[in-house]
């Protein structure tokens, strides 16, 4: 059994990171199929999670770019319709979901509060990936995920509302390293570096020994 749970700030490279440490572990990738489970339960479509939301003033920041998370996690998010559902409702359905994957023993799960959620779970490798802004601008820009300017707004939004949802909904501050195995800075280890120390620990005899013992 192999869980990875990895919190990233934006441009920390887990779009390409998450992927690989999941082919190299052998164990699916839930990027996309997270958000989609969570529409299934929150009886969201597809095309409806899609949605812009132009009333920008009719509820707060927080709750509109939360429903977002579901069309986009390591983008800048994209509102639902405001009426659709609310931020409590979009915890819980996450929730029910990071659970049920978890008790499939594997899967590598990039966002959703998957670290906080699973945090007591011992089968789970807690990983951040992490590093300082303008460096994390630089690696956007190398991806050729967004121009210069977007993504200097992109990680000042992006990083604070992560770090809104995890105070507002658990009380802790997503760059505590006590919620971490590893804190790795991808910003100066190369993504296949990160790629071969999140591996490594995955599989690492220790870590083997806890998921025996937990069973």
């Amino acid at each position: 059994m192999t869980l990875v749970a990895i919190s990233a700030a934006f441009g920390a490279g887990s779009t390409r990171i998450g992927p690989a440490v999941a082919e190299r572990l052998g164990v699916p990738f839930l990027d996309r199929a997270i958000p989609l489970a969570v529409a299934e339960r929150l009886d969201v479509s597809p095309d409806d999670a899609d949605a812009h939301d132009e009333q920008s003033g009719a509820r707060g920041r927080l709750e509109r770019m939360l429903r977002g998370f579901i069309a986009h996690d390591a983008h800048v998010p994209t509102p639902l319709p405001a009426d659709t559902f609310s931020a409590e409702d979009f915890r819980r359905a996450t929730e029910a979901v990071l659970i049920r994957q978890a008790g499939t023993g594997e899967g590598v799960i990039i966002g959703r509060g998957a670290v906080v959620v699973l945090r007591e779970d011992p089968r789970v490798l807690r990983v951040r990936l992490t590093g300082p802004a303008e460096r994390r601008i630089e690696q956007a820009l190398t991806l050729g995920e967004l121009e210069r300017d977007t993504a200097a707004r992109a990680l000042r939004r992006f990083d604070r509302t992560h770090s809104e949802y995890a105070r507002q909904f658990y009380g802790v501050d997503i760059d505590d390293p006590a919620l971490y195995h590893l804190v790795i800075d991808s910003t100066a280890i190369s993504l296949d570096g990160c790629v071969e120390l999140i591996t490594t620990a995955a599989r690492s005899p220790a870590r083997r020994s806890l998921e025996t013992s937990s069973a």
